[in-house]
């Protein structure tokens, strides 16, 4: 009776081992495919029209998203791409809270093989396939040319930055080489707005008091140049001309508006997000995308607002 019991009980371990073990006679499916995204902030309109742009992309392409805010906190977004990390996705888009600060996190990524993309902001350190951002020296210069135009090639600007992130340092940049080749154009002091209203128009009011020859204002962002058009009405400088960048609803209105807020270097965020999306898919599909994808800015003001 042993010897019987014992030979049903193999026989069914052994239909068990049979029944675990079998494969699908096609190959696998590898499910949807799950990209990790960690913006800089969800309180800019320029941001919120890019997670749109990235949404719909990912959408038509079967992509799911898992959509995190840095809310410019290095050490939250470091955290968000920890945790992109652990949850094994296929692909990891940052928005750099710090271009500089943000690579030891990449980093990590980059050990665990998964990709690492760019938009708008771009991180330093790590292995980054493709960075997706407008063309921000090009627009810093515009955003000089159209000053030095109103200004007739002689006055004294300033600027409100945002050292922290890349792409508002290629801003400055641009503007700078482009006020360099006016030499009665003077930059009398650039400040830090951190790209928020509050902070920009303290910055602006600093800006304000220690050079009251001020004649213009480029702001890195169009938060930074609503903070600064509140610091001008407070002092009654209706001839201050602000430029700002990002061209969103609110700052559009502003410039028709006809005050200080003269005109804006207009982004295509929700372009931006759409393009993230498809260097991502060629990468997927085994191509090789760019390292470098530009997309082009305007100038925007009263004549040409929409």
């Amino acid at each position: 009776m042993k010897i019987k019991h014992l030979m049903v009980v193999a026989g069914l371990l052994a239909l068990l081992s049979a029944g675990c073990s079998q494969q699908p006679s096609g190959p696998a499916t590898a499910g949807k495919k799950r990209i990790g995204v960690t913006l800089l902030t969800r309180e800019h309109q320029f941001y919120r029209d890019l997670e749109e742009g990235l949404q719909t992309a990912a959408k038509e392409r079967g992509y799911e998203l898992i959509i995190q805010s840095g809310d410019f906190d290095l050490a939250r977004q470091q955290s968000q791409i920890e945790n992109f990390i652990t949850q094994k996705v296929d692909a990891i888009i940052v928005c750099a809270a710090d271009s500089k600060g943000v690579g030891p996190a990449l980093a990590l990524a980059n050990a665990a093989n998964i990709p690492v993309f760019t938009a708008d902001i771009k991180a330093q350190g790590g292995k980054i396939v493709s960075h997706v951002a407008s063309n921000n020296v090009q627009g810093g210069r515009l955003a000089a040319e159209y000053i030095a135009k109103l200004l007739k090639d002689t006055g004294e600007v300033g600027i409100i930055g945002q050292p922290e992130v890349q792409s508002t340092i290629d801003r400055e940049a641009g503007f700078r080489e482009e006020i360099g080749k006016h030499p009665n154009l003077k930059i009398a002091a650039s400040v830090n707005g951190k790209g928020r209203r509050d902070d920009a128009l303290k910055a602006a009011e600093d800006l304000l008091q220690g050079n009251p020859n001020l004649k213009a204002i480029f702001a890195i962002n169009d938060d930074s140049a609503l903070g600064a058009l509140s610091a001008a009405e407070a002092r009654g400088r209706k001839d201050l001309i602000i430029v700002g960048y990002d061209a969103t609803p609110e700052a559009v209105k502003a410039i028709k508006a006809g005050g200080a807020f003269k005109a804006d270097v207009a982004q295509l965020p929700k372009e931006m997000g759409a393009k993230t999306i498809a260097v991502i898919n060629d990468l997927f599909n085994g191509q090789t995308p760019g390292a470098e994808i530009a997309i082009p800015v305007k100038l925007v003001d009263a004549s040409n607002a929409p």
